[in-house]
């Protein structure tokens, strides 16, 4: 926090919405300000439309007095968009500001027939979930995307991603932002652009397991990706490398997607899974086909997911001794009963017993909804981070 005597509007408000203070006393007692300066800033949260008064609460002395009013952050003045892009599937949806969806569509989307024809599909499925959710497009605060492949978040581009052809270096941030201004009419909104494994770790740790100081999240679906979640932040590394475990070699000479051989997801992805069902005659073209088999309780696919699982466990041993996660969540399509034994078995027999002692190995709680929520969740941070609030507040005049 600022000097006592600097405390901005914004530091203010992320006191109330943390719960750390949520009255008026409480935020002078926090600060250190006067009462007077306490109220001028919360004056400028109120005409924002930012800040809501709720109940009364406790009377704060045993003398009895009129009970303190406390202060919410009020999450009907805006609403955020929010997409997770999969290579042949994406899923888009309106979400309140603490994170509650309004109006949810899945379908097909092709990540191979480029950024700009995708893009535009998304702005499209946008302008119909506000009508859906009741929201004039006016409303949207800003934009969460996720995407399959590493982001340098700076920039908001993806950087060589293996699953996605035609988007190396594309202007996402620029072209989705004017597919919702083509789509709706309303003037260009922020766009934030995340890894889909990172999104949907910090959806599931914010929602879940606030607690945990430590937590990974490993998606394997078309691709294997991981997200790691240190003391309530990403941890993307310098670039926004970091989780990318699906190409460790892993001692094989199979041919994976990036071009390299030998890489953990040529041999234990949902389609890798997917590619070996069809040698043997089963149809099943990507990671979703292999989630159905599975959900199905095909043999032949619940053997494969339960050797993939083997082999990302022989991974994630590594990964579990060198970070002393708290959690360790198993997602994306092949996330079920077969593949999480096999990864127990190899995790547990690698690692030493020291980095397992506390260590829950879980599958996701959100389901498809993950990255949608962490990408809702990233966008509201964004916005309402103490500095960014000034800047929002001084545009609005208040």
């Amino acid at each position: 926090m600022s000097a006592r005597g600097q405390v901005s509007a914004g530091e203010l408000l992320q006191l109330v919405r943390s719960g750390r203070a949520v009255t008026r006393g409480a935020l002078q007692q926090a600060t250190g300000l006067s009462r007077a300066t306490v109220g001028q800033r919360l004056d400028r949260l109120f005409r924002a439309g930012w800040l809501r008064e709720g109940a009364g609460g406790p009377v704060g002395s045993p003398l009895g007095g009129r009970p303190s009013i406390t202060l919410e952050f009020d999450d009907s003045h805006a609403v955020v968009l929010a997409a997770d892009l999969e290579t042949r599937h994406a899923r888009a949806a309106v979400l309140s500001l603490t994170g509650e969806i309004l109006a949810e569509h899945s379908g097909t989307l092709v990540v191979e027939d480029g950024p700009d024809a995708v893009l535009g599909d998304l702005g499209h499925w946008f302008g119909e979930l506000l009508e859906k959710a009741g929201h004039r497009a006016e409303e949207v605060c800003g934009i969460g995307l996720a995407v399959p492949g590493p982001v340098d978040t700076a920039s908001g581009r993806v950087v060589q991603p293996p699953i996605m052809p035609g988007w190396d270096g594309y202007d996402i941030r620029g072209r989705l932002a004017r597919a919702f201004t083509e789509a709706t009419g309303a003037p260009q909104v922020p766009v934030l652009v995340d890894n889909d494994a990172n999104l949907m770790a910090y959806g599931e740790q914010r929602t879940g397991f606030p607690d945990c100081s430590a937590f990974v999240l490993v998606k394997v679906s078309t691709g294997i990706g991981a997200g790691v979640v240190v003391d309530g932040s990403l941890f993307r590394g310098i670039d926004g490398g970091a989780g990318d475990i699906g190409h460790i070699r892993v001692g094989t000479e199979a041919l994976c997607r990036c071009g390299s051989y030998g890489c953990l997801a040529a041999v234990a992805s949902g389609g890798a899974v997917a590619r070996r069902l069809a040698e043997d005659g089963v149809p099943a073209a990507s990671g979703s086909d292999v989630r159905d088999l599975l959900a199905a309780g095909h043999p032949a696919a619940s053997a494969l997911a339960r050797e993939a699982g083997r082999q990302v466990g022989d991974v994630l041993a590594t990964v579990v001794t060198l970070l002393n996660p708290g959690v360790l969540m198993i997602a994306g399509d092949l996330a079920g009963t077969a593949f999480l034994t096999g990864v127990r078995e190899l995790l547990y027999q690698r690692a030493l017993p020291r980095s397992t002692a506390h260590l829950h190995v879980v599958t996701s709680r959100l389901g498809e909804r993950a990255g949608l929520v962490g990408a809702g969740a990233l966008v509201v941070e964004h916005l309402y981070a103490p500095e960014r609030v000034e800047e929002r507040l001084m545009a609005l005049g208040v």
